[in-house]
């Protein structure tokens, strides 16, 4: 099939597009993540999982004092709320999402596929404005944390107390300049990364719990006041359920948890088709890491509620976005402060990492395939430039301020949960599974009610959402637009039947008519015959009916399987099932061109009616005016004007 004929690129142009010849083959993609193992082959479950943690597990950074920002006195409450949310909705629901894509699609694909023609793409590229936010405030609000533990170390404070913006902008720059280089997953450094971390963290935990038990009186303190606060036990409860949205954000992980899921090793018997080995183990990630991580918010938030002073944790406090520094600073002394610190500032920056190759393996799943983003847009360089730049912006816009972006960070992550809550239920109801339905109905209804409030609470989230949302859905609408006449058939198959006709006629002049199929009966061929030889002044009757049925026209690319048959034992129809009629056919005539080395022709009849409606036709449902559409199609994947086929109409 041929192919416009472009100069050779620059060499700085060929480095930003390297590797672009080779995306989207086979459906895939290129990204930062290494191309997923065979089924039997990969990472044990364990090592992936730490790859997950530099995500989920990074949370501990800013999360407890987020917490106790939010709750107050009732932060371990609260916190044991969200524990018990996690483990009975986002658990379930993901160890379900694994199941139903173990290619690592994760929830979004599930819902792709329940829903179909434009409103199934619109809704997509809603969700991806949500992801978008959900990964590109993580690579943020990661780099701000990192640079408030940075900031705020005894050793440097003094020197870069005013500093924190400019250090945020060094970090998320370094993140993009790494991709920029080349960036392959380190599981092996995650892990050592995560390790020391967790480690560090426990440290901290036992010596926070043991300082606890020793002073007997923090604990009277705490509940006194906790009681003379609130009241009884039942007040603390509903207030907990209450400010529990803003906990959310020790939700986020389970996303990236499936969309690493092509890298766990799965058993010797797995398949590509039903990967039952690599499901398993996924499932046994997700729920070590929510165990992991449910005690670890529940001792931090307990530890951090008790030993820390109220007032530090409001902004401008030494606690602020760092309460278990804050904690090592004071009870394990600057030195251990200092390594900790390190470490944190380590798996904030990795975190970012991870959200941006998170960003960098989602979009391409979607938008070229939907005809939405041009084609450098395949390549990982011109995209590491763009979120780079949208991550500088929200940056600034946030003044690298950790709260201010903790309601927007929310907001991504509840709306990708709710969804996949959806989408599991959808799932357990078309197989039939009652129980189950019910069950995950109810987690839908409480994360759909959490977004709902954490959206009242904080709408800067939903804001910065709908911003994403309105830019993808804009640039997505316009590169369609830009790519309207391309040939975006990705190869063309021809049944025996089909093959015989083009033989047939390599020997003459190769004619098809275009015809819109209706009864599909005698009078239709034999009339629609005669008005193409009056208008075109034709003799004979060697033509080739050609019809095209168009399925789904928001698709954007796809194979074409041509079908050859005999119609009232006289008339030769091919027809062909696309997302464009002009497309389809001038697909069809490059390649019939190619196989016989002879200049097809294909006749038309003019459409009725006002060329911009009928543009409009074509752009939104496929079909509209064919044969300049057609024409144009052919122009532009051929430049050669004496080796174009030809388009006549009359």
């Amino acid at each position: 099939m041929a192919t416009t004929e472009h100069p050779a690129p620059g060499r700085l142009r060929a480095w930003m597009l390297e590797g672009l010849s080779d995306m989207g083959k086979g459906g895939g993609h290129q990204g930062p993540h290494a191309v997923p193992k065979p089924a039997h082959q990969g990472q044990r479950w364990y090592r992936v999982m730490c790859l997950t943690g530099v995500d989920y597990f990074s949370t501990l950074g800013y999360q407890p004092g987020i917490a106790a920002l939010a709750a107050g006195l009732l932060s371990p409450i609260a916190t044991i709320v969200l524990v018990i949310v996690t483990l009975a909705g986002a658990l379930p629901v993901y160890r379900r999402v694994a199941e139903e894509s173990p290619r690592g699609e994760g929830s979004i694909a599930m819902l792709e596929r329940l829903l179909s023609f434009w409103k199934g793409k619109l809704f997509v590229l809603t969700l991806l404005g949500f992801a978008a936010t959900d990964f590109l405030i993580t690579i943020t609000l990661s780099a701000a944390d990192a640079s408030t533990h940075l900031v705020e170390n005894p050793h440097l404070n003094s020197a870069l107390h005013d500093k924190q913006l400019l250090i945020t902008l060094v970090l998320v720059a370094l993140l993009g300049a790494v991709f920029l280089k080349g960036f392959l997953e380190a599981i092996g450094f995650a892990v050592v990364l995560v390790g020391v971390y967790l480690t560090l963290n426990a440290v901290v935990v036992v010596v926070g719990l043991w300082h606890v038990v020793t002073q007997e009186h923090v604990v009277t303190d705490w509940s006194n006041a906790l009681t003379a606060e609130h009241g009884n036990v039942f007040v603390m409860i509903g207030l907990a359920l209450i400010v529990f949205p803003k906990l959310a954000l020790g939700l986020s992980g389970f996303e990236t948890g499936v969309a690493v899921m092509p890298h766990v090793q799965g058993d010797p018997g797995d398949t590509d088709a039903r990967p039952t080995g690599r499901i398993r183990d996924t499932k046994k990630l997700l729920t070590t890491a929510a165990l992991i991580m449910s005690c670890f918010l529940i001792t931090t938030s307990f530890i951090t509620t008790l030993l820390i002073p109220e007032k530090e944790f409001e902004p401008g406090g030494d606690a602020n976005g760092r309460a278990l520094a804050y904690l090592a600073h004071d009870y394990l002394g600057n030195a251990f402060g200092t390594v900790y610190d390190v470490s944190t500032i380590a798996i904030l920056w990795f975190a970012g990492a991870s959200a941006m190759a998170g960003l960098l393996n989602l979009m391409p799943r979607y938008l070229p395939r939907y005809g939405m983003a041009p084609h450098w847009a395949r390549a990982v360089r011109p995209m590491v430039i763009v979120f780079t730049l949208v991550a500088f912006l929200v940056t600034w816009i946030f003044d690298a301020d950790v709260d201010a972006q903790g309601g927007a960070y929310a907001t991504g992550v509840l709306v990708l949960i709710s969804s996949a809550a959806i989408a599991v239920t959808i799932a357990a109801r078309k197989a039939g599974q009652r129980k189950w339905t019910i069950a995950f109905a109810v987690i839908a209804v409480v994360f759909l009610y959490t977004t709902v409030v954490n959206v009242i609470e904080r709408p800067d989230g939903v804001k910065i959402g709908a911003c994403f949302i309105a830019a993808i859905i804009l640039v997505s609408l316009l590169s369609r637009l830009a790519r309207a006449f391309e040939l975006r058939v990705t190869g063309v198959t021809l049944d025996p039947m089909a093959e015989r006709f083009i033989r047939d006629m390599a020997s003459r002049k190769i004619r098809f008519i275009a015809n819109e199929p209706d009864q599909r009966d005698k009078a239709e061929y034999r009339d629609k015959l005669e008005q193409i030889r009056q208008d075109n002044d034709l003799p004979g009757e060697d033509f080739v009916f050609v019809e095209v049925t168009v399925l789904d026209p928001s698709e954007f690319e796809a194979g074409l399987t041509v079908r050859g048959e005999v119609l009232h034992n006289r008339y030769r129809v091919m027809t062909l099932e696309s997302s464009s009629i002009p497309n389809a056919l001038a697909a069809l005539l490059l390649h019939v061109r190619d196989a016989t080395g002879c200049t097809p022709h294909i006749y038309f009849e003019w459409t009725e009616g006002n060329p911009f409606a009928n543009f409009l036709r074509f752009f939104l449902f496929g079909q509209g005016e064919v044969a300049p559409v057609t024409r144009e199609v052919l122009r532009g994947a051929e430049p050669d004007r004496s080796r174009r086929p030809r388009v006549h109409a009359g």
